[in-house]
């Protein structure tokens, strides 16, 4: 452990971190990793590609999943975890670990970006939590455990049909050539009442299960980036489904009408 994570989870915190609940451990560590990202952004970060120019990591996303690792061998030692940085160790249970989602937005400067942690337990997906620093906003919720905001519980999601709600999806300019994933898109799009491409999945999906956009809609969307919040979408009311079509798994969340009327037009193209 280097000494910026230490400065921000101590052997106190870990020690203490072995009587709290899973959501409670889960709220108190994306709470940890986001704090330690905001710090190490404002002193200054090295940043690399991985597969293009807008597809980066930095330095804080690989100190923010070491650090939430170290805390889960200590806490939970019997789980295993999956990160997005290459943390992997198998288990019944599996903590999918997303220690800086959003990376392009929060080395931009731009404001919509969290770490998330998803617990799964074999396929059963158990809980989400998701801490937006910018915004001081933390979600936890799950199977049998209502979604909250900042300690709050938030409202039950209600359902509605997708010409009422905001579309939130994601077109990354090298796939927009395959037709298989632009004309679906496209063909939800027209039927929604709007479209924001936020930059964050976990942010994203937190919204949805706010009610503060409607329908979520994105291909092949990594674990990491999909299980905290379909989480969250689920345990407000919604639904957070996975289906395939034209060669691509495509992921779908929100109010069950939206969702519906959306795998129907992804369907029909």
């Amino acid at each position: 452990m280097t000494g910026t994570v230490g400065r921000v989870i101590d052997h106190r915190h870990q020690l203490s971190s072995l009587a709290l609940s899973d959501a409670e451990l889960a709220a108190q560590l994306v709470t940890q990793a986001g704090t330690l990202a905001a710090q190490m952004l404002a002193a200054g970060l090295t940043v690399d590609t991985k597969t293009s120019i807008s597809d980066v990591v930095s330095d804080a996303d690989k100190a923010a999943e070491s650090m939430i690792v170290a805390a889960l061998a200590l806490a939970r030692p019997d789980d295993g975890v999956l990160g997005e940085e290459g943390a992997a160790a198998p288990g019944r249970r599996s903590w999918v670990i997303d220690p800086v989602d959003g990376t392009y937005n929060f080395v931009s400067g731009l404001p919509a970006w969290c770490s998330a942690l998803a617990l799964l337990d074999g396929e059963d997906l158990l809980l989400g939590a998701i801490f937006q620093p910018t915004t001081n906003e933390l979600w936890v919720g799950g199977k049998g455990l209502p979604v909250t905001l900042n300690g709050v519980q938030v409202a039950p999601l209600l359902d509605r049909p997708l010409h009422e709600v905001a579309f939130s999806t994601y077109l990354h300019p090298p796939r927009l050539v395959d037709p298989h994933l632009l004309n679906p898109i496209l063909a939800v799009l027209q039927q929604s009442a709007t479209v924001r491409m936020i930059g964050s999945g976990s942010v994203e999906l937190a919204a949805i299960a706010a009610g503060r956009l409607g329908l979520w809609l994105h291909a092949d969307t990594h674990p990491w980036d999909w299980l905290p919040g379909a989480a969250l979408v689920r345990a407000a009311g919604g639904v957070a489904e996975v289906f395939e079509h034209g060669g691509h798994s495509w992921h779908a969340a929100g109010p069950a009408t939206a969702v519906a009327q959306a795998q129907q037009l992804v369907l029909a193209t």
